[in-house]
């Protein structure tokens, strides 16, 4: 019943009109806040997606690498058992190390990463191939795919190179200081592809054959840089991360894909947060807004509360209808928003109203991607901000003294 009230209360015409442009005020602040944050959030989370689908071309699911130093040891059989646990969808074996690619006058300081034949079932590289094919050959006849920048640096064409790459590597091990280029050791390899991912990845790296790497800078038959898996189900990687450090022990580091690039999904989900806050120091000043609306709006009915308490209404009836007068304007206000944004991010993602400047990135529109999570907390959020604003008129007006006079 007291709904009931709060609707009429806010439908009728008061006799101030200052009630009611301080009330749309509010209920309008509380519309764009409610549509800015919403259309942000959403733009944020497409992004995310499209950053973490760039990520998992080159990041997988989980890497083990050493605890110190750069290279670990693996024997067959612990491979096996790595490869045998519950939850891994492949396990890919990886060398990497710095590296001098030269073709003819040009060069460029690349990270040759030396993978094996499973390489493609634990990321998604082969989606990334924009020029030629995906071969890394073999220990004698080495292939490479790298990245545009790397094939701009050297000025190649993967797809229509005729001849092999130099590639100068260091020689691990004991070296004769009479001698220094014995430190270095020089083979040849054959562009096959080229893949464009992000910049990040695109100006160094060059993808080529395990064996080949191994056997040019002279690593033990055991020995890698990293195991690179892919696991069955995305969300079981912290439960297979804490399977493989109790197999392998405190010498090895396993990192999900999250630990590998903490940083950047630090970074974003402190900007959702701080747009968040944002959004709530506006529904703070908006609720002062309220607060004064409902204030005039308690004045203005104090006889029809006397009325009330005559027929037998108690305080916290009373007092029910004016929050219930608050919720019912945050209300409006956060379903005009959410309508508003949902327009909005739908008109994005269908007809792509708003670009991206510059050519080079790998959309040219901003992407967007609206979660149901995020609309409920806005809810949420402002529900708890209009009871709190809601209460104090609410209860001076539950407070008035019963007095009728004729």
């Amino acid at each position: 019943m007291y709904l009931i009230f709060a609707w009429r209360y806010f439908k009728a015409r008061k006799s101030t009109n200052a009630i009611n442009i301080i009330a749309w005020v509010s209920v309008t602040a509380i519309a764009f806040a409610t549509a800015a944050l919403l259309v942000l959030w959403s733009a944020f989370n497409g992004f995310e997606d499209l950053v973490k689908s760039l990520y998992t071309t080159f990041y997988p699911d989980i890497k083990v690498s050493a605890a110190s130093g750069k290279t670990l040891m693996l024997t067959p059989s612990r491979i096996k058992e790595l490869s045998n646990l519950q939850g891994i969808k492949a396990l890919s074996l990886t060398v990497e190390e710095k590296a001098l690619l030269r073709n003819g006058d040009y060069t460029a300081i690349v990270d040759l990463k030396g993978v094996d034949s499973n390489y493609t079932s634990v990321t998604n590289i082969q989606q990334s191939i924009v020029r030629g094919k995906y071969f890394t050959g073999d220990a004698e006849n080495p292939g490479a795919v790298m990245g545009v920048g790397v094939e701009n640096a050297v000025a190649v064409l993967s797809d229509r190179s005729i001849g092999g790459l130099s590639i100068i590597l260091p020689r691990r091990g004991d070296v004769n200081p009479a001698d220094p280029l014995s430190a270095f050791n020089e083979g040849a390899i054959m562009p096959f592809g080229a893949f464009a991912v992000q910049e990040e990845f695109d100006n160094k790296y060059v993808l080529t054959n395990i064996d080949f790497v191994k056997n040019h800078m002279g690593f033990k038959a055991d020995e890698y840089s990293e195991v690179e898996l892919a696991v069955m189900r995305q969300g079981d990687e912290d439960m297979i991360k804490k399977k493989i450090e109790g197999l392998l022990g405190k010498d090895y580091t396993v990192q999900t894909r999250y630990e590998q690039n903490s940083s950047l999904y630090s970074v974003m989900r402190f900007e959702k947060y701080a747009i968040f806050c944002i959004f709530i120091l506006v529904l703070i000043v908006a609720a002062f807004n309220m607060i004064g609306s409902l204030s005039m709006l308690v004045l203005e009915k104090q006889k029809d509360i006397q009325v009330l308490q005559a027929m037998g209404a108690n305080k916290s009836w009373i007092r029910k209808i004016f929050l219930s007068e608050g919720i019912l304007l945050a209300f409006i206000g956060a379903a005009a928003g959410m309508l508003m944004a949902a327009l909005l991010c739908y008109a994005q993602i269908k007809f792509r109203l708003v670009p991206l400047e510059g050519a080079s990135f790998i959309v040219n529109y901003y992407p967007v991607k609206m979660v149901a999570s995020d609309f409920l907390l806005v809810c949420i959020t402002v529900f708890v901000i209009a009871m709190a604003a809601s209460w104090y008129p609410s209860r001076r007006a539950a407070e008035q003294a019963f007095e009728l006079r004729n």
